[in-house]
């Protein structure tokens, strides 16, 4: 049985989900013409370049980032934060080519760190990158001030860094790990919508399990597949077989009922 407490935190509302990065449209087509289609639910999705925005503007990218856009879906550029090892002003230079080149809605920080003594930093790189998206003409001609920053920390955190971002990934790993996973006590003092989880070689069969998984955790946001990391492969490069199933399951919302036994 997961290590599971408590009742589910939001009982009538479905699962948001995200896609935390898919491969160059040229490897990727179908998958990136998905994300353009209305009715998916995606509360974001990210994309990586080439370890950043790459170092000049790929025009491939520019043109399915703004398809993506037009269906509503939120565009984070993905920046590494090399739990906290970054140099800050790398990092401001690779989010200011993402929204001179790709128009970003907002960032999402991957490796980002999780200890109480990084925080104070990440809180500053944090600001500076909120400022960039305030400075910048939005998708829209408007303001970016309600730009979009998700902490990839892939566990959970100190609790000061729900102060600080968007969104927290509290969980990236295989299903394996993932269905005896546990969330401490201080993430109830939160919504769901500040919780994201990543969930790789999640089988068909245990879909739904997942689901439930992630709602009676407290997570509003995941991504699941059943795309696994074996031999190197990014699990994340393309989307789950199940896609469909999956978008039809978490509009629908878990039931309210534990998780089952695994």
């Amino acid at each position: 049985m997961p290590r599971v407490t408590g009742s589910p935190r939001a009982r009538s509302t479905g699962t948001g989900l995200a896609v935390p990065g898919l491969a160059h449209p040229l490897m990727a087509p179908a998958e990136w013409a998905e994300l353009g289609r209305p009715g998916a639910g995606l509360r974001w999705a990210a994309f990586d370049v080439g370890r950043g925005p790459g170092s000049r503007p790929d025009p491939l990218y520019a043109e399915v980032t703004a398809r993506v856009r037009e269906n509503g879906v939120p565009l984070l550029g993905t920046l590494d934060a090399a739990y906290g090892d970054r140099p800050f002003g790398e990092l401001v230079s690779d989010a200011s080519r993402y929204l001179d080149w790709y128009r970003v809605d907002g960032f999402y920080l991957h490796r980002a760190p999780a200890g109480r003594d990084q925080a104070a930093d990440c809180h500053w790189a944090v600001t500076t990158l909120r400022a960039l998206l305030e400075r910048e003409p939005g998708a829209g001609g408007g303001s970016r001030g309600s730009g979009l920053v998700v902490l990839g920390h892939g566990v959970h955190p100190h609790p000061r860094y729900a102060e600080l971002a968007d969104q927290l990934v509290t969980f990236a790993g295989p299903w394996d790990r993932y269905r005896w996973s546990e969330a401490p006590q201080w993430t109830a003092a939160h919504p769901p919508s500040m919780f994201v989880h990543l969930v790789h070689s999640v089988p068909g069969l245990h879909l739904d399990g997942a689901l439930r998984i992630a709602r009676w955790q407290g997570a509003g946001t995941v991504c699941l597949t059943d795309r696994g990391d074996r031999g190197g492969t990014d699990p994340w490069s393309g989307l789950p077989g199940y896609w469909d199933r999956l978008v039809r399951a978490a509009a629908q919302g878990a039931a309210d009922r534990p998780p089952p036994s695994m």
